[in-house]
């Protein structure tokens, strides 16, 4: 087991891409913080079910404070924080162009996504720093590297997360702490079942490999991220996305 003992916090665990990346370290031996707006307890269960060890919080993660009492709570029981993977995301519930975009919209697209993002670093860092060691893996988008129509809001929030993570990765590298970034392709997700049929076969001709990517997928590449395997690499983007951003 890679990650045995080791204690990781998984943000958007309650479905999708966190909710594999969750499981998969609960199968590989972590401690998983799991953290959600909702359905925390239900993946958290999937991994004590299994007989891994897993604690849950409904949190919203652009709230500072919730982001305290998780890291406290995980740092009380299990001693410390070794490796953050930050999911959470949202995309807008509006038509999200530049003209058209609403200023409430747009600030909540980016307090999920990208301060969220800053919050969990700014949350786990100290303890990192304390341990000499750790790492964080961030979820950004195809979104942050190529043009996609009618996503102002989300294109902009992911695009900070991949500058932000780039510069963490530097700040902190001489303390021995990677950070890195995902670039997740069209992946199947519950997002996914608010577009059209229409929309969603579109979606797989885009990609060359013919087909929307597996959540567990970038639960893969996260695992690789967050363990020993990585240990030189850091500050990179890396992009998952079944070959699109190369079409």
């Amino acid at each position: 087991m890679r990650f045995k003992d080791q204690v990781v916090i998984v943000t958007g665990a309650g479905s999708g891409i966190g909710q594999a990346t969750a499981v998969r370290f609960g199968q590989e031996g972590a401690r998983v913080v799991c953290m959600d707006i909702k359905a925390a307890d239900q993946t958290a269960k999937t991994i004590t079910d299994a007989g891994g060890q897993a604690a849950a919080h409904t949190v919203d993660v652009s709230k500072w404070a919730d982001w305290q009492k998780v890291v406290d709570d995980a740092v009380s029981q299990w001693g410390k924080v070794d490796a953050l993977v930050a999911v959470a995301g949202v995309v807008s519930r509006t038509v999200d162009t530049v003209v058209d975009q609403t200023e409430e919209e747009w600030d909540r697209v980016q307090d999920i996504n990208l301060k969220g993002i800053w919050l969990g670093m700014k949350a786990v860092l100290p303890h990192m720093l304390s341990a000499g060691r750790g790492k964080i893996v961030n979820v950004s988008s195809l979104a942050a590297i190529v043009g996609l129509g009618g996503l102002a809001a989300y294109t902009a929030s992911k695009g900070g997360v991949s500058a932000l993570t780039r510069q963490a990765a530097m700040e902190y590298a001489p303390n021995n702490i990677q950070i890195n970034a995902i670039e997740p392709g069209i992946i199947d997700t519950p997002i996914q079942k608010g577009i059209t049929p229409e929309m969603r076969q579109l979606h797989i001709d885009a990609t060359p490999l013919g087909r929307l990517g597996d959540p567990v997928e970038i639960a893969h590449t996260a695992l690789f991220l967050s363990s020993a395997e990585a240990d030189f690499i850091t500050g990179q983007m890396f992009v998952v996305d079944g070959g699109w951003s190369a079409h």
